[in-house]
């Protein structure tokens, strides 16, 4: 989920309910809160606190809540995934350490601490893109037999390498598409979930999606992806969430603006964002 601001920076938690309300009406299971699209990393730990205290509150069970907990120490990851657990958290999405670039033992070792130190699942976080970093399906394997290891969200974009990732993980972990334009292949071969960016627009369709796979109509899922591809490149025309904050802003959701350094969306994609968004039968209420 996104985290909406205020103009003035501060978190806007009104907004922030309602989108949390729509997500449930959506059908969506689990929310994922404070995950990359949630913009933590320019959040400062009071702010992250209360967004996480506020979830457990308003979520009040209806749907289960995974928080990220994730850092490039291993130290503050931990710490964070005690706090997420001690707020309420169901699970944890961790992601790989960023920047510092480990080894693959390395990423094992992290996640075995992160691990060790908690009781909940937890889910490990697979985007070489943005940390530098790439769970190789040998590691994933070797992660898979951590006890309360629960899955994999992976967004490598490679599906040679999720597919010989699903194969040594199968029936022990669960695999969860990190890349909203794979979510329908990855489904396919047997991926449990999703964690999608482009259902801060349309959770229902996203959940309708996954519902088509695992009931086995293949070609009315193809057909609901085919309408949903447009929208799931309009969020990401620019870096995530800054679509995605300026699609929801289109629809009413007042999500306010990213923060900095990420900037506001560049007009001309504003211009064909809303296009795309009005194509799909959404009313756009807001340029």
């Amino acid at each position: 989920m996104i985290t909406p601001f205020y103009d003035d920076g501060g978190v806007n938690f009104d907004a922030f309910g309602d989108m949390i309300e729509r997500q449930i009406a959506g059908g969506t299971d689990v929310l994922v809160i404070i995950g990359t699209t949630g913009e933590p990393a320019t959040m400062t730990e009071e702010e992250k606190d209360a967004v996480m205290q506020y979830a457990v509150k308003k979520t009040a069970k209806r749907a289960k809540l995974v928080f990220g907990s994730g850092a490039n120490s291993t130290a503050k990851a931990i710490a964070a995934s005690k706090k997420a657990e001690a707020f309420g958290a169901d699970g944890l999405l961790v992601v790989t350490p960023y920047y510092n670039k480990c080894t693959q033992n390395g990423i094992y070792e992290y996640y075995k601490a992160v691990h060790d130190s908690v009781n909940i699942p937890i889910i490990a976080y697979n985007v070489p893109p943005r940390t530098g970093v790439n769970i190789l399906p040998a590691t994933a394997e070797r992660l898979a037999a951590l006890p309360r290891m629960a899955g994999i969200k992976e967004a490598c974009g490679n599906m040679e390498q999720i597919c010989e990732t699903m194969r040594r993980i199968r029936g022990k972990i669960d695999l969860y598409s990190g890349d909203d334009n794979l979510n329908l292949p990855m489904l396919a071969i047997g991926a449990e979930g999703l964690i999608s960016v482009v259902s801060n627009l349309v959770p229902a369709e996203v959940k309708k999606l996954y519902t088509l796979v695992k009931e086995g109509k293949l070609a009315e899922a193809n057909e609901l992806q085919d309408s949903l591809l447009p929208v799931i490149d309009a969020c990401f025309m620019e870096v995530n969430p800054i679509p995605a904050k300026a699609g929801a802003n289109m629809l009413g959701m007042q999500a306010g603006k990213p923060r900095a350094p990420l900037t506001e969306m560049e007009e001309e994609h504003k211009v064909a964002m809303k296009k795309i968004l009005t194509a799909f039968g959404l009313e756009v209420v807001h340029d």
